[in-house]
């Protein structure tokens, strides 16, 4: 696995940089730079990521197993290819049921 700065290219195996820590959650960035940031996230079974805002637009795409992300005050199943868009300053959390692999894109300006 690597990381870039964006500035050259990269090619990754999201399915094999998953790493559940029994408990807890392990994230790991794969590009970040001034534009956008990817971060993958592996959370063993139920693991949250408590109800917080971000400054820039996100999206959460859900690569393995199933949990619930919540946008503002609507909650939504989350389980593989489900994709969730997040403007700039949404509450949203995330929380695993099962093993819950995904990336997060942040875009910034």
């Amino acid at each position: 696995m690597g990381e870039t700065d964006g500035t050259q290219p990269l090619a990754v195996d999201l399915f094999g940089m998953v790493e559940v820590a029994e408990g807890g959650i392990v994230s790991k960035t794969i590009v970040e730079d001034q534009r956008l940031k990817l971060v993958h996230f592996s959370f063993a079974p139920g693991q949250e990521l408590s109800e917080h805002t971000a400054s820039v637009p996100a999206t959460i795409h859900i690569l393995r197993g199933s949990g619930t992300v919540r946008l503002g005050d609507r909650t939504y199943d989350a389980q593989p290819g489900s994709l969730f868009y997040m403007p700039a300053e949404l509450r949203h959390a995330v929380q695993a049921t099962d093993e819950l692999v995904f990336l997060l894109t942040m875009f910034r300006s």
